[in-house]
């Protein structure tokens, strides 16, 4: 099977709340243009980014199944605790739906603010217990209850850690809000071209420092888009690591983490020699396909850019970066075991796999 590990969903403008459109959060024109938040607006570049016309998109792509995360529009980021809580209930239920409605081609995600540690807990507990969602998304950053922003690994956030590593948590890591907290003029789309591949970095970062990945071993961590910068940035990282060891006092060592089988990062990085470093550096298991669709820097069909969904690893097999298994494995076995079907086999079940893979 195909199965893409990075995808998202806009619901159709009817289905988002009327109060989110009233209070400017977020909101799709009737005519699916544009999708809206206030002051900012960002053209629809695909059709399926709707559900039925995603349908269709991977029917013709030869998509199996695909992991639905949530919008990064809807972290929650700078709203009254009140109207975040709605908004991220919205997102999750919506979720829900559409991995019940859809069980044989979607797994979906779900978000919590880690602002709010307490509502934060009690929202994972009702989406795994009641929703049955078992992948969390998760920011990269995050605007605290005082308006200060902070890495998502930060220690505050460890309770929600914890239940995730409780609950045996695919957990995903999506870069977003960089122009919020990065004092630049937002211009050449440099926050999404640079920014947050950063953003992916600094996460990345401060997870293996405070070392996470042996603490919650059950918690399955990707990185999206690669992680891309984290697998430039290693040797640099090392060299700080022990060349200052008074700034790392009670920190984990960066090459702990290098191939630990709880992180895993998405092959969306565009080009086959960030691909091929990314094998090097971490084993073809820790791989998983995202194809980010269906934005404009997913891998889409596009004249202009010479693309198709599956196109990097295509490449990756002409220049024998990768084999045939460990291409097959990419698209399927590595998504699974990111997910965890090893602790929630109702997930092969669902996709309809043989519960032997």
């Amino acid at each position: 099977m195909k199965i893409n590990g990075h995808s998202h969903l806009l619901p159709y403008p009817e289905q988002i709340p009327q109060f989110m459109k009233d209070q400017e959060i977020f909101w799709i024109d009737d005519d699916r243009k544009f999708m809206h938040q206030k002051n900012w607006k960002r053209p629809v570049t695909d059709k399926s980014f709707f559900l039925n016309e995603k349908l269709e998109w991977m029917a013709e792509n030869k998509i199996d199944h695909a992991v639905v995360l949530n919008l990064s529009q809807l972290y929650g980021n700078g709203l009254r605790y009140e109207e975040m809580k709605q908004v991220l209930r919205f997102q999750n239920d919506f979720n829900a739906k559409v991995q019940h409605d859809h069980p044989d081609k979607f797994t979906c995600g779900f978000v919590v603010h880690a602002g709010f540690i307490k509502s934060a807990l009690w929202e994972m507990e009702r989406c795994v217990d009641i929703l049955g969602l078992n992948v969390l998304c998760l920011p990269t950053h995050y605007m605290d209850s005082i308006g200060t922003w902070r890495c998502i690994f930060d220690k505050e956030c460890e309770p929600i850690f914890e239940l995730a590593n409780k609950f045996k948590l695919a957990v995903e890591i999506h870069p977003y809000d960089g122009e919020k907290f990065i004092k630049l003029e937002n211009t050449a789309w440099r926050f999404h071209l640079v920014w947050m591949l950063a953003q992916c970095a600094d996460s990345y970062h401060f997870y293996t420092l405070n070392g996470y990945h042996n603490k919650y071993p059950n918690m399955r961590v990707c990185f999206a888009h690669g992680g891309q910068l984290a697998q430039m940035n290693l040797g640099r990282r090392i060299q700080g690591f022990d060349g200052r060891p008074d700034l790392f006092e009670g920190k984990t060592h960066p090459r702990n983490a290098v191939g630990h089988p709880s992180v895993f990062f998405d092959t969306l990085v565009h080009d086959t020699d960030s691909l091929e470093l990314m094998v090097r550096r971490n084993g073809t298991k820790q791989i998983i396909m995202g194809l980010d669709d269906p934005y404009p820097l997913g891998e889409m069909q596009s004249e202009p850019q010479s693309s198709y969904p599956g196109k990097i690893l295509d490449l990756a097999i002409k220049k024998d970066i990768i084999n045939e298994q460990e291409y097959e494995n990419i698209w399927q076995d590595n998504v699974l075991r990111w997910l965890g079907v090893e602790h929630h086999p109702q997930i092969l079940e669902r996709i309809g796999i043989n519960a032997s893979v």
